[in-house]
């Protein structure tokens, strides 16, 4: 049995640290030290803005930002005319138009309180989705 035990412990020590190695060596796909033209966008861990560079944001949510700052910025109806110029150029957007217009509605009526007022800015964009953000939001 003393033999057998041995020869299991030689097995080990052998295999052992070549499946170790094999592991390693598959789950590194670049290493510092393998130089290309492409060296300045490799990212690092201690990279600040590496948690935008790992998850991009969708096109729509780039987009609801950007019409809720244009909101707040000029008027609803500027930004409820680039939802409709950005859902005829991207039709993949399409069907995030409803809820976009929606959030829309919502950021009037907290810019400019009443809703009488917020509704004013409508549009016949996304069927009634702003009238809806607006009537959902008092």
């Amino acid at each position: 049995m003393n033999s057998a035990a041995r020869h299991i412990g030689r097995t080990l020590a052998l295999v052992l640290p070549v499946v170790l190695v094999l592991s390693g060596t598959l789950a590194v796909t670049r290493v510092p030290w393998a130089t290309t033209a492409t060296d300045s966008q490799m990212l690092t861990a201690s990279s600040g803005d590496a948690s935008t560079k790992a998850n991009p944001v969708a096109p729509q949510e780039a987009l609801r930002k950007r019409l809720l700052v244009e909101l707040q910025e000029k008027d609803p109806g500027v930004a409820l005319t680039d939802l409709q110029k950005a859902t005829t150029k991207h039709p993949s957007l399409a069907r995030h138009c409803a809820s976009i217009a929606r959030d829309l509605g919502r950021a009037a009526v907290a810019k400019y309180g009443a809703a009488h007022r917020a509704q004013a800015y409508s549009r016949p964009v996304c069927d009634t989705s702003f009238a809806t953000g607006v009537a959902g939001a008092q």
